[in-house]
């Protein structure tokens, strides 16, 4: 944990340091004019900290504001950087053409003064979109055809959320709007794919007691996330718990002549030797083939061995980056991170953008979601 928060921060304040030395070399303020923009850099680049802190220590409405405050500016800077490398990548390839050609091509430059207004001025309105983009959630519905559920019932439906990230941030109003959600789909059963916590807010009750009034046909089933064990896991736990949530940790739980489901922990707990390391393999390889098999696993990776052993995995935790352009680097790391993906031995992979925010309370192109997956009995699918 101290390595991550020593490598977030020399890279957070890296972006800070290249907008200060962009704005200064555009604007050049004074001297009173940049240690004022400094020290709001410092305080920004140590908000996450600060907040957590103050969290701690019962300053929840304090902890609040500078959490709102300080993970919007993170936003807005992800945007600006991404949109001012495009700028100067601009700038430095008009720069060569005008080396290696001989001729003077200022009048096609960007001045340095709009190299920094421009991304500026997209920053903003990105980041004001964004903010109602986390809003819209959307519901992601999908169709799987199997002959591994009865016949008599005809349909089984999954309603799963994944990465709410419920905290200082994401709170009772939110959750009321996914819970309103989850009702009106009327699920055969409803899963958290882990991340339902954050590690920003101890005080849940409120938001327990709103959960554990949805009652789904066949129950709620949970698994860990990173954040789950960031947040504390026992903490996590409890608050699952009065959720009513079944919480599988390299278990299965098999609803009679249904599905079986089966849950792994993620493995962030492995930092904190809180992770149950159980072969994931072998838990599937033990459940029954003749019934549809469903894995939750919190990160969209996937187990070369245990293909075919389950029938459809449910993940989240990419977010598709949450904000773009971090979509594109999150997808090298995952190769699916978003939507179904067909597998080989008959298995599928459905990995979820995610039900909240995590840090920055905004989304860009990669809207919130519910998803509502049918399993529909097929004779032609066995």
């Amino acid at each position: 944990m101290i390595l991550f928060l020593v490598t977030f921060l020399l890279l957070y304040s890296g972006l800070h340091l290249y907008l200060f030395f962009k704005f200064r070399a555009a604007f050049s303020p004074g001297t009173f004019a940049s240690v004022c923009i400094a020290l709001f850099m410092v305080l920004m680049i140590l908000s996450p900290v600060v907040v957590r802190f103050a969290e701690r220590s019962g300053c929840e409405s304090f902890a609040r504001v500078l959490a709102y405050i300080g993970y919007t500016w993170m936003g807005l800077l992800i945007v600006f950087i991404a949109s001012s490398l495009v700028i100067d990548i601009y700038r430095a390839v008009f720069s060569a053409i005008g080396i290696i050609c001989k001729k003077d091509l200022l009048r096609f430059m960007v001045p340095p003064k709009h190299a920094v207004l421009i991304p500026l001025a997209v920053s903003l309105i990105v980041t004001v979109y964004g903010f109602f983009e986390a809003r819209d959630i959307r519901i992601e519905r999908v169709v799987i055809k199997t002959g591994k559920i009865p016949e008599g019932i005809g349909r089984f439906k999954i309603v799963q959320i994944s990465d709410v990230h419920l905290g200082l941030i994401i709170g009772e109003e939110r959750m009321k709007k996914i819970i309103r959600i989850v009702e009106d789909e009327n699920p055969d059963i409803l899963v958290s794919t882990g991340d339902l916590v954050d590690g920003q807010s101890d005080n849940l009750t409120g938001v327990a007691a709103l959960l554990s009034g949805i009652k789904p046909r066949y129950g709620k089933f949970a698994i860990t996330g990173n954040h789950e064990f960031h947040a504390g896991l026992r903490h996590s736990i409890l608050f699952m718990e009065d959720s009513g949530f079944t919480i599988l940790r390299g278990e299965s739980f098999t609803i009679e002549g249904m599905i079986t489901l089966a849950g792994v922990d993620d493995p962030a707990g492995k930092r904190y030797n809180l992770y149950r390391d159980i072969s994931e393999k072998k838990l599937l390889a033990e459940l029954p083939r003749d019934k549809f098999t469903l894995l939750l696993k919190h990160r969209p990776v996937v187990d070369n061995g245990s293909v075919g052993f389950f029938d459809l995995q449910l993940s989240g935790h990419a977010h598709k980056g949450q904000i773009f352009p971090i979509s594109i680097i999150t997808g090298f790391v995952y190769p699916v991170q978003e939507g179904l993906a067909r597998l080989s031995g008959n298995s599928y992979l459905y990995v979820s953008r995610g039900t909240g925010t995590w840090g920055p309370p905004i989304r860009v192109l990669a809207p919130p979601e519910v998803t509502v997956i049918e399993l529909i009995y097929s004779q032609d699918f066995t």
